[in-house]
């Protein structure tokens, strides 16, 4: 459970735990490995309110484990089990011994992420045993493994035949990594590869078999897309039992304007930081300058930041061509290694700060003088509100902006500047920040803080900020990036490549219309997306202030997709199939294949679309040179895609699932947290039908 907080599997377990806990309430437990330092800051220990989990957990302890029980402080408060690895550490030769002999995979000495996984799924197996022999009735459990490095205890639960129904889940496939990570043509030649020798290439062979013998040792294996869904039937050699998109906890605001509200505030604070690291070369408009994003972890091809480059680099030409007035500002917040930040970045706030204050100073005696002049009754004279002393400030200030180099490219030092892939393409590309060029570059390479001297915002209110989100991804098993940007109401650009970009193809009817752009990289050259991809963002560029407004409402809208409330749903499918496989004598399940219409579909807007390169303006009020019959009214229009979505209940019929009676037996006779649910249309309608459900994740 406790991952670097910057991956998408965090996400997923943090903004899930609040629906997963109003399905299963004291029931609902999710184990990790302990680590001091999150446990400082996340976590309230207290003691175990379940008599079976204490005696377990005493149990265990008692044998010279370390097992600690509390609370994770985020939304809802579920539980938590931590165990610390550390301190059975003395077992690693034996456990691997273990797991040799019955499952033939070796795990090398020197591969302590891998070793560290066996020590993790060989106490997590122990937990499950010991708490299953501790309760006084038969229980049933739900044993939830995200990723390889939870899948050892998986395969040991099936191995030892414990009473627990396992469920896989897999975020993105171990060698699908790799490979992508080695720039080959992926996607085309996923029946091509060996699988076996691919691996041992890349010396992960022991880790694709400790993922793919979880795959196949669980009763239900799901994945996060349809996209990763293909792409595990060929390299793990399963078929996904469900896909289980991934979402988000939306908050909605009470009026539409609010968020729009929060978009103009956070965009003051980026204008301040650009006033300050364009300093002297501040000869563009900030009222027409666009901002730009990408931000995720630093692979420099599967993230897409090569065809986001080039792109760059074709809407630089397009917008000077064109005499265009637009300028864009593209950030990219990807964490790298360095060794500080650049002085000339920090000289460049500096000087803005120094510019603010001589601004405040001449304002003050300049009031002062006004004021003092008007209570005489006198008009003021204007040769005598400002002195020397204050131009001589005032020269002195703007003396202090004079740049002789160009503003720079990365805010921070660079310990591999000259091999840093981004830098390399920024100068083969030539895009240096000059007057000349419209399109100019930020290299952030550090995730963002509200307590950072250089650029004060957390990461959300930058993405409310920006204009465009651009996730241009080549291997992107789902994507929380672009989804993040929509709940927020931000559009954003990502491709049939990756996880949300196809859901959203499958649930809106025009996607661009509503703010998601979507790149075909699947089927086409890379140089013909690189051309889509400019095309999307030189249309985006000739939107008026209006367009981009009702875009961002349209976008805002389609947050319910996204909402756990309706995704969670998926998540229950396959529990469900889990309990049926586990325990098929006290258990049924039906399996229901959701068609593509089901659910949402959102058509295209009854009003115009938004870009200009399609249709004829839609804001009759931005300039007086635009249309007066503007036909967009925003709450007609919200009104018309409400309609379009459908109440959970209309989904199709959740898969039958009941607690099945034996001969000789009565429903009274199951556990009292056990029920026979027929429509469980949202979590609040479901009870619980095992005895707990545990979810593992270690990444």
């Amino acid at each position: 459970m406790w991952c670097f907080q910057v991956g998408g599997i965090y996400t997923v377990i943090q903004t899930k735990a609040k629906i997963t806990l109003d399905e299963w309430g004291e029931n609902y437990f999710l184990i990790g490995p302990y680590l001091e330092q999150n446990v400082r800051t996340q976590v309230e220990l207290i003691e175990p309110p379940n008599p079976a989990v204490r005696r377990t957990i005493d149990s265990m302890n008692a044998k010279g484990c370390k097992v600690y029980f509390g609370r994770w402080l985020i939304e809802g408060g579920p539980y938590v089990i931590l165990i610390d690895i550390g301190a059975t550490a003395w077992s690693l030769d034996c456990w691997k011994t273990e797991l040799w002999e019955s499952c033939s995979i070796g795990i090398p000495w020197y591969d302590r992420e891998a070793n560290d996984a066996v020590l993790f799924g060989f106490l997590t197996a122990w937990f499950l045993g010991e708490f299953s022999a501790q309760c006084e009735e038969k229980p049933y459990i739900i044993g939830h493994f995200h990723e390889w490095l939870a899948g050892i205890g998986l395969v040991l639960c099936r191995i030892r035949k414990l009473p627990v129904a396992t469920i896989f889940t897999t975020h993105a496939t171990l060698l699908g990594r790799y490979l992508c990570a080695g720039s080959v043509d992926f996607y085309n030649n996923l029946q091509k590869f060996n699988l076996d020798k691919e691996a041992g290439d890349r010396q992960i062979y022991h880790r694709y078999c400790m993922e793919r013998s979880a795959v196949h040792c669980a009763h239900a294996f799901t994945t996060v897309s349809q996209i990763t869904a293909v792409e595990a039937e060929h390299l793990l050699k399963r078929k996904p039992d469900i896909v289980t998109p991934n979402g988000l906890n939306v908050k909605k605001f009470s009026a539409m304007h609010e968020f729009q509200n929060l978009h103009a505030q956070s965009k003051a604070r980026i204008q301040e930081f650009v006033r300050g690291h364009f300093y002297g070369h501040l000869d563009f408009n900030l009222d027409k300058t666009i901002f730009f994003f990408i931000a995720g972890r630093y692979e420099y091809s599967n993230k897409g930041a090569d065809i986001f480059l080039e792109a760059l680099a074709r809407l630089n030409y397009l917008l000077r061509v064109n005499g265009s007035q637009t300028t864009v500002v593209a950030f990219f917040i990807m964490p790298a290694r360095t060794n500080n930040f650049n002085v000339e970045t920090l000289k460049g706030q500096a000087v803005r700060k120094q510019l603010w204050d001589t601004a405040n100073a001449v304002k003050e005696k300049f009031g002062k003088k006004l004021y003092e002049s008007l209570l005489v009754g006198n008009l003021p004279d204007m040769n005598k509100m400002l002195d020397k002393e204050d131009f001589t400030m005032m020269k002195r200030a703007i003396f202090a902006t004079q740049r002789q180099s160009f503003p720079p490219i990365c805010t921070h030092n660079m310990l591999d500047d000259s091999t840093d892939p981004i830098l390399n393409t920024i100068r083969r590309i030539g895009l240096f920040n000059s007057s000349a060029d419209r399109v100019k570059v930020i290299f952030h390479p550090e995730f963002l803080s509200s307590t950072s001297p250089l650029l004060p915002v957390d990461y959300e209110e930058f993405v409310r900020g920006c204009h465009l989100g651009v996730f241009p991804s080549y291997y992107e098993p789902w994507g929380y990036t672009p989804a993040e940007c929509t709940v927020m109401g931000i559009p954003s650009i990502s491709t049939n490549l990756s996880g949300f970009g196809c859901f959203m193809e499958e649930h809106i009817a025009d996607p661009s219309a509503y703010g998601i752009y979507i790149v075909d990289r699947r089927f086409r050259a890379l140089d013909e997306s690189c051309t889509q991809l400019t095309s999307f963002l030189y249309s985006f560029c000739q939107q008026t202030r209006r367009q981009r407004i009702i875009q961002r409402n349209r976008t805002e809208r389609l947050s319910d997709l996204l909402d756990w409330k309706y995704l969670g749903r998926y998540y229950m499918y396959a529990r469900h199939m889990a309990l049926a496989k586990a325990f098929p004598d006290n258990f049924t399940y039906e399996p229901h294949e959701p068609t593509a219409a089901q659910g949402f579909r959102y058509p295209r807007p009854a009003s115009v679309p938004p870009s200009p390169s399609i249709s004829r303006h839609s804001s009759p009020h931005h300039s007086e040179t635009e249309d007066d019959d503007e036909r967009y009214d925003e709450d007609e229009e919200a009104e018309k895609d409400k309609q379009n979505i459908k109440s959970t209940a209309l989904m199709g019929a959740v898969p039958e699932w009941r607690k099945r009676s034996k001969k000789g037996s009565s429903e009274a006779s199951t556990p009292s947290n056990a029920s026979t649910p027929t429509l469980p249309s949202s979590p609040s309608d479901l009870s619980s039908p095992t005895n707990s459900l545990t979810e593992e994740e270690k990444n």
